[in-house]
């Protein structure tokens, strides 16, 4: 009785396992869905990381800067590359919701983004709905 108890417990938490690591996945997906979008110019994979209503976020000279989503996506050119080195910092969730860190490394313009992304699941798909971003300047070499 005792090993069929310890056996139903090893069978649930490793459902719970492969079901967290398939949730992951999924955001994993979407976030490269963003970074190999943006840096390849593929607006189809923006379009399928994206949630329609998507705003962006940041502070520029101490005043909230708040650009659409959609217009985001038109500054990319359908195949154009980009240089753009995007790396998932972490991801969180609880159910349905997700909030997850990205940088993005761009060394044409000598700044590194981080970006504050939060996700929703709905109708069986991960969406980034909001992102809200800043950046760092390089360090000035010595001569």
């Amino acid at each position: 009785m005792r090993s069929k108890i310890l056996l139903l417990i090893l069978l649930a938490c490793t459902s719970f396992s492969v079901q967290a690591q398939s949730e992951i996945e999924q955001i994993r997906n979407t976030l490269l869905d963003y970074i190999e979008g943006t840096a390849n110019g593929e607006i189809d994979r923006l379009k399928r990381a994206f949630h329609p209503d998507l705003n962006l976020y940041t502070v520029a000279d101490d005043s909230l800067r708040v650009r659409n989503g959609q217009k985001y996506i038109e500054n990319f050119e359908p195949g154009k590359k980009y240089n753009r080195i995007g790396r998932i910092v972490s991801i969180d969730y609880v159910n349905d919701a997700a909030s997850a860190k990205i940088e993005v490394d761009m060394p044409g313009w000598k700044r590194l983004y981080t970006d504050y992304l939060l996700l929703l699941k709905y109708q069986g798909e991960w969406k980034i709905i909001h992102k809200s971003y800043t950046y760092k300047e390089y360090p000035k070499q010595e001569e």
